[in-house]
C-alpha cells in the first residue's frame, strides 16, 4: 500500500511540473516586450516553432502517463496476484517445484529500514557489485522439508574477524585503531555466555596485544582458549600468500607462530583457515599436515571452480599432494541464496528485540537448508564474520544475542529437526568426522578426492587476480635475499652459542643476539602476508624487513668463529669487528659492494661462510682499491687472482678468485698489496665500439683495447657452453653446448 501511494505522488509531480512549465511558457508569450512594442506582430516562423514545442510537450506528457500507467499496474499485480500459501505464511511449492518460504519482516525490529533512503540505497549497492557478480549464474536449489527427519541438520555458526597485518594502515596503526579493540572486547563478551565461540588466526597481532594486557586479561584469554570458545587456526604469524612465498618463508612463520602458541599458551592447533589469499597452492596443506593439522578451510578459488563444485557436491574434499598424504578442506562461502536473508543477518537488529518471530527463525533454518544441498554431509559451517570485525562492544551484544535467539527457538521445536550453535571450526570438523565415524584426517565416505592447486583466482567473469605475481619486483627480490641472510645467520647463532658452550664461555657470547634473530624472523614472517610480499598493500604499508638485524646476528656470529682463542674475543655494538660484503641504506635501496682498501702496512682479512651442507667450489669477487692484490688461504697458499674495471670508477677493480668452502663453514683469506705477483693476472678488455669514429681510452693500468663494431656474431665460449652475441647490438643472440659448437666444427 505504502509503495502505491509512492508511486501515484510521483506521478502527479511530474504532471503538475509538466502543467506548470507549459503555462509559464505561454504566460511569457502573451506579456512579451517585444510584442507589445510590434503591435503584436509576431512572425510566422517563431509561431511555428511554438507551436510544434507546445506539441512535443503534450506527447511527454502522455508517455509520462503510459509509464505510470504501467508501474501502477506492475505494482497491484505483485501486491494483488501474488501467490499465497493455503494458511497465509506457511511454505508452499511454487510453479517451478522450489519451496517458498513468505517472510514478514517487521520494521520495528530491522535497524536497516531505519536508515535514510540515501545511505540505505548505497548499503544495498555496495553489497551487490561486492557480490552477486559470482553467484548471478547460480542455480535455483531445492529441497524435500523430510530429508533431516532421520539425522538433522547440525550448523556451526563460526564468528571470525579477519586482520590484516598491514593493508590500507599499517600493522601498528591496524594495532592501535581496531585490533586491540576486538581482541580486549574479547576477553569479555565470549565469558559472558559459555555458548558464545570465535575463531583467530593471525599470531602477529595476538601476540602484539598479548605483550601490553595485564596479568588478568591474559588468564582470561587463556582459559577461553583452553575451555573451547577461542580456537587459534593454522597459528602461522600471519595469513601467508600462498604464490610469491618462497617455501622456506612459509614454513618459517608458520614455526614461529607455533612456538610463540607453545611458549605462552601450551597448545597446538589443529584446523587450518584462509579464507583472503588470492588462491591456493597445494603447498600450504602439505606443510599443514606435517605440521599436524588434520583440516583446512579455503575461501578465494576460482568462482566458475567453486560452482562446479558447488553444483556436484564436492566443496568438501580430501586434497592429495603429489608429494604427500591428504588432508581434509572445505570450499565454503558465507552467502545464503535468498539476499534478504543476507543483508538482514548482516546487519544486526537494534535494539535486540525480546523475541524473534517465528517466520524470521523459518527464514534462517530455509537458508541453512539450501546452503546444506551443496554440501555431502549433513553439518553446515557458516563463517559470521569479516576484515576488522567485532571492534565495538555493541557489534558484539548484536550479533551473539540475536543469534543466539534464533538458535534457541530451532533448538527448542524437534519438528524442524535442526541443532544450531556457535562453533569453531573444530567443533565443525569434529562433527563431520564423527558424522561418518572415521578418525580424525580420514576421508569421510565418498567425498571426493582432488589434486592440484587452486591458481589463478577469479572472483567474476574475466577479473583474474594474476597482477600481484609481478608487482613490486624490487621487494619479491628483497624478500629472498633477506631469507638467505636470515637462515644464514640462524646457523652462525647456532654454531657460535655450541661452540661458546664447549669452550665454557656461556657468559661471554652475547646470547641477547638471540632476540634480534626472532625480530628479524618475524620481520620477514610479516613480510609473508598476503598483503606484502603479494605488492597489494599501499605504499607506505610495506614493511622494513630489519636488514641491519640480521647483519649484526651474522657479524657477531661469525667473529666469535674465526678467533682462534676464544678468550680475546670482545663484544662491541658500536664498533663491530666485521663488516657485510653489501650494504643497504634503506630497505627500498640497491645494494652497495664495500670497498676493501689495501695498503702496504698489512692484511685485511675476507671471511666467507658456506650455509648449505655441501662443500662448495665457486667464485668470488671483491672490490678493491689496487692491482696490486695478492690473496692467500688460512695456511698460506697463494690463489690465482683475475683483475677487472670496475666501470663506475677509475680507482676500483674487481678481483676474482676461486675457493673452496667446507658445508657449514667459515674460511678466512688474507689480502695484501704487494708488488706484482705471477698469480695475479690483469684482465685484456676487447671494446666493439659502433658508431663514427668512436673509440676507447686505455685505463691504466689495465689493458683496453678498442675496434669498430660489424655484424657479425662473435662467441665466448667454456668448456660446457658457447654464447653468441650479436656484434651489431652486443645482446645474446645463441646458446648451445660447447660439445656441439666443437663437433659442428
Amino acid at each position: 500500500m505504502k509503495l502505491r501511494k509512492q508511486v501515484t505522488v510521483c506521478g502527479g509531480a511530474i504532471f503538475c511540473v509538466a502543467v506548470f512549465s507549459l503555462y509559464l511558457m505561454l504566460d511569457r508569450v502573451q506579456h512579451d516586450p517585444a510584442r507589445r512594442q510590434s503591435g503584436g506582430n509576431f512572425p510566422r516562423s517563431q509561431i511555428s516553432v511554438l507551436q510544434n514545442r507546445i506539441e512535443q510537450l503534450e506527447q511527454l506528457l502522455e508517455e509520462n502517463h503510459q509509464i505510470i500507467s504501467h508501474i501502477k499496474d506492475s505494482v497491484m499485480e505483485l501486491t494483488d496476484t501474488g501467490a499465497v500459501s493455503p494458511s497465509g505464511h506457511l511454505p508452499f511449492r511454487s510453479a517451478n517445484g522450489s519451496w517458498v518460504l513468505p517472510c514478514f519482516v517487521n520494521v520495528t525490529e530491522c535497524r536497516v529500514c531505519f536508515v535514510p533512503y540515501q545511505q540505505m540505497n548505497q548499503l544495498h549497492l555496495i553489497w551487490l557489485s561486492s557480490v552477486i557478480g559470482v553467484w548471478k549464474q547460480g542455480f535455483d536449489i531445492t529441497y524435500e522439508p523430510d530429508e533431516w527427519d532421520n539425522e538433522p541438520l547440525q550448523v556451526f555458526v563460526v564468528p571470525h574477524s579477519h586482520n590484516d597485518p598491514g593493508w590500507v594502515k599499517t600493522f601498528d596503526k591496524y594495532f592501535t585503531d581496531q585490533t586491540q579493540h576486538i581482541l580486549n572486547n574479547m576477553v569479555v563478551k565470549l565469558a559472558e555466555d559459555p555458548r558464545r565461540k570465535f575463531i583467530w588466526s593471525e599470531i602477529s597481532f595476538f601476540s602484539k596485544w598479548w605483550e601490553t594486557a595485564d596479568v588478568y586479561k591474559q588468564e582470561a584469554m587463556r582459559k577461553l582458549i583452553l575451555g573451547g570458545q577461542l580456537e587459534i587456526v593454522t597459528g602461522g604469524w600471519v595469513m601467508t600468500d600462498e604464490a610469491n612465498a618462497h617455501y622456506f618463508a612459509m614454513i618459517d612463520q608458520l614455526i614461529e607462530g607455533h612456538q610463540w602458541l607453545e611458549i605462552n599458551l601450551g597448545i597446538t592447533p589443529r584446523s587450518g583457515w584462509a579464507v583472503d589469499p588470492f588462491g591456493h597452492s597445494a603447498t600450504m596443506p602439505y606443510l599443514l599436515k606435517r605440521a599436524n593439522l588434520t583440516s583446512m578451510l579455503i575461501q578465494r578459488i576460482h568462482y566458475s571452480i567453486k560452482k562446479h563444485f558447488a553444483s556436484t557436491r564436492s566443496l568438501e574434499f580430501m586434497w592429495r599432494q603429489a608429494w604427500g598424504d591428504h588432508i581434509m578442506q572445505l570450499s565454503a562461502d558465507a552467502l545464503f541464496q535468498d539476499m534478504r536473508t543476507c543483508f538482514i543477518t548482516s546487519r544486526s537488529l537494534s535494539p535486540p528485540p525480546p523475541s524473534l518471530s517465528f517466520h524470521r527463525a523459518q527464514l534462517l533454518l530455509d537458508q541453512y537448508r539450501k546452503k546444506s544441498k551443496l554440501y555431502r554431509s549433513k553439518v553446515l559451517l557458516v563463517p559470521l564474520g569479516d576484515d576488522f570485525r567485532y571492534d565495538k562492544a555493541l557489534e558484539w551484544d548484536q550479533q551473539y544475542i540475536n543469534y543466539q535467539k534464533l538458535f534457541d527457538y530451532m533448538n527448542s521445536h524437534p519438528e524442524l529437526h535442526v541443532q544450531a550453535q556457535f562453533g569453531t571450526l573444530s567443533d565443525y570438523f569434529d562433527a563431520v568426522y564423527k558424522a561418518y565415524g572415521v578418525p580424525q584426517g580420514s576421508r569421510p565416505g565418498d567425498f571426493p578426492v582432488l589434486s592440484g592447486d587452486f591458481f589463478a583466482y577469479a572472483d567474476r567473469e574475466d577479473h583474474y587476480w594474476t597482477g600481484y605475481f609481478t608487482s613490486r619486483p624490487f621487494y619479491k627480490s628483497l624478500d629472498r635475499v633477506i631469507e638467505s641472510h636470515l637462515r644464514g645467520a640462524e646457523i652462525l647463532y647456532s654454531l657460535a652459542v655450541a661452540n661458546a658452550r664447549h669452550a665454557g664461555m656461556e657468559g661471554r657470547y652475547p646470547v641477547t643476539d638471540y632476540a634480534l634473530l626472532v625480530d628479524a624472523r618475524r620481520s620477514v614472517g610479516l613480510f609473508q602476508h598476503h598483503d606484502a610480499i603479494t605488492g597489494t598493500a599501499k605504499e607506505n604499508v610495506v614493511i622494513d624487513y630489519g636488514t641491519n638485524i640480521v647483519n649484526i646476528v651474522i657479524i657477531n656470529a661469525a667473529h666469535f668463529l674465526v678467533m682462534k682463542n676464544k678468550e680475546f674475543y670482545r663484544f662491541y655494538q658500536t664498533e663491530p669487528f666485521l663488516e657485510t660484503d653489501d650494504r643497504r641504506a634503506t630497505q627500498d635501496s640497491l645494494p652497495q659492494r664495500t670497498l676493501i682498501e689495501l695498503d702496504p702496512s698489512g692484511p685485511r682479512y675476507l671471511v666467507l661462510f658456506n650455509p648449505v651442507e655441501q662443500e662448495r667450489l665457486c667464485a668470488v669477487t671483491v672490490l678493491v682499491n689496487t692491482v696490486k692484490v695478492r690473496v692467500l688461504t688460512e695456511d698460506g697458499q697463494t690463489l690465482p687472482v683475475q683483475l677487472s674495471a670496475q666501470w663506475s670508477s677509475a680507482t676500483q677493480m674487481s678481483a676474482t678468485f676461486m675457493v673452496r668452502l667446507p658445508p657449514l663453514g667459515l674460511a678466512v683469506f688474507h689480502l695484501y698489496d704487494s708488488a706484482d705477483s705471477p698469480m695475479t693476472i690483469r684482465s685484456d678488455t676487447l671494446l666493439r665500439m659502433s658508431g663514427r669514429g668512436a673509440s676507447a681510452r686505455a685505463l691504466d693500468p689495465l689493458p683496453v683495447r678498442s675496434q669498430p663494431a660489424d655484424s657479425q656474431t662473435f662467441y665466448i665460449s667454456s668448456q660446457a657452453l658457447t654464447l653468441g652475441f650479436s656484434g651489431t647490438t652486443g645482446l645474446l643472440c645463441r646458446s648451445f653446448s660447447s660439445f656441439v659448437a666443437n663437433h659442428m666444427q
